[in-house]
């Protein structure tokens, strides 16, 4: 147990934490995949002519598919969602990089929950919400951790947000609990089989597992070898980049279909809960070949910047196969719904950090009426510092199931106009009133937890990362000269 943890133990205790109830004779093991930067239409099942996704297509026949799921417009929110059951503003991330990707300290992880309940927890790929080590999955609820730094492999950024130096998609250098480790071969295969040999000793050990596998594919830079994307080549419409794009789509659905095998030859599947999350925002470099009649990408507000395919798996749970459900649910609603499956009763102080609803309801009956009274706020944040109130109602939308207001002044029916294409704000003027009522009082609530607008005025001069990598491997910059890794340039806190 780590010191946070131990430390968070002792001054909150019971409090704070959730508390276990009456558990399930068999708790399921529980799997999440969540991809980067695919959008909706970058799967075959789902309408894209270009793609060759055959594993999550088979998939889409054993589970129950969400088909009007949402998550943030772009990553590091999204992961602070799903990992708090509440929308990102609340954690303190508005941005992916500059501080503002960290996720507060005070925010009570799902991993941290799970493991109140007696689950062992991995993650393997992509964190991306604080480098840092006080913000560190390790200190967060983790037991396993095997990822890179950073919004990417290779990228460095503003501020602290980065990963090791000259690192790269193949044969990257990968943090692995304690240390890093030089790896060989490509990045996603990396973190696959990192994924199935831990969940392999857990399953021996029958020990209830969770594991998070975030593979940083397919966001740019689209670094994959030619043998994995050269089938995309010439394909119509289809440049290099895109080819590339589309190979590490097919690459991650290689690898989904290689841990699915291995969940049947150990025996598992039955009782094993996978979340297939197909996106961690709006589509990128694919939007141009098949966007799924949708308005917009990632970095958008538009439903073509939100919207996500998710797929659950869980035969030992009576979720129905090959069924789909149009209810609308989001990532926050993840939180809940395990925390419901594994017999967890959440304290009043976690109560009260959630805002998403559980969806057990609907995995036992996907046509069930669902209580849930609350809309969705989503804003792709990112403003330039300091200047979050002119932001209020820029790149932002507010929606129900029936309606999306964006921006406070284009209003649209999604049922009957599914790409937004028609402005109908003047037709339906209480449901645009209501809308911004929700809208407003949401915005005033987010105001308190915005904790690291400021957070550049104390950030490290150097990447964390890079410093670890250099107190490791040897090398670094010289005293007094910024090299890779280092954040000089950023202390005047201009983007």
């Amino acid at each position: 147990m780590t010191i946070l943890i131990r430390l968070f133990l002792a001054l909150f205790g019971g409090a704070t934490l959730a508390t276990a109830a009456v558990l399930p004779s068999r708790q399921p093991n529980i799997i999440l995949v969540m991809p980067d930067d695919l959008g909706y239409g970058d799967y075959a099942c789902l309408g894209n002519p270009i793609t060759h996704t055959p594993c999550v297509d088979a998939f889409k026949q054993e589970s129950l598919l969400f088909t009007q799921f949402h998550v943030s417009p772009t990553c590091a929110p999204t992961r602070s969602a799903l990992m708090s059951g509440r929308h990102e503003f609340m954690n303190g991330v508005t941005h992916t990089i500059m501080e503002r990707e960290r996720m507060s300290l005070d925010t009570f992880t799902l991993a941290q929950m799970l493991k109140t309940v007696g689950y062992t927890t991995g993650i393997f790929g992509k964190w991306h919400l604080g480098d840092e080590a006080a913000y560190q999955p390790y200190n967060r609820g983790f037991d396993e951790v095997y990822i890179h730094g950073g919004g990417g492999i290779g990228q460095h950024y503003k501020g602290s947000c980065g990963d090791v130096p000259g690192n790269h998609n193949i044969n990257p250098t990968l943090w692995h609990n304690d240390k890093f480790e030089k790896t060989t071969g490509y990045c996603t295969d990396l973190f696959f089989a990192q994924a199935m040999q831990w969940m392999d000793a857990k399953r021996q050990a029958h020990e209830p597992f969770f594991a998070y596998i975030a593979p940083n594919a397919a966001h740019t830079p689209h670094v994959v070898p030619l043998e994995y994307y050269q089938q995309y080549l010439g394909k119509p419409g289809v440049d290099e980049d895109t080819a590339k794009f589309f190979g590490m789509v097919e690459n991650i659905d290689t690898n989904f279909g290689k841990l699915l095998h291995k969940l049947k030859e150990w025996g598992i599947e039955t009782n094993t809960l996978v979340i297939y999350l197909g996106t961690d925002n709006g589509g990128t470099t694919g939007v141009k070949i098949f966007n799924a009649g949708m308005r917009g990408m990632k970095g958008t507000p538009y439903q073509g910047g939100t919207r996500a395919p998710c797929f659950i798996r869980w035969p030992a749970g009576g979720v129905p196969e090959n069924v789909e459900c149009a209810a609308l649910t989001a990532h926050i609603d993840i939180f809940p719904t395990l925390a419901e499956i594994t017999g967890v009763t959440l304290s009043d102080q976690v109560k009260k950090q959630v805002q998403g609803v559980s969806m057990l309801p609907l995995l036992k009956n996907p046509t069930n009426t669902w209580d849930r009274t609350l809309v969705l706020e989503h804003h792709v944040g990112r403003w330039p510092l300091g200047r979050a109130g002119e932001s209020k109602y820029r790149n932002c939308s507010i929606q129900d199931a029936r309606f999306e207001l964006v921006d406070n002044e284009e209003l649209y029916s999604l049922k009957d106009d599914p790409g937004e294409n028609k402005n109908v704000i003047a037709k339906f003027p209480e449901e645009t009133t209501k809308l911004r009522a929700i809208y407003e009082q949401w915005w005033q609530d987010v105001q308190p937890h915005l904790v690291n607008e400021g957070a550049y005025k104390t950030a490290p001069l150097l990447n964390p990362y890079a410093v670890l990598y250099w107190k490791q491997f040897g090398g670094g910059p010289k005293p007094g000269v910024a090299g890779e890794g280092s954040n000089q340039r950023y202390e005047t806190g201009k983007e």
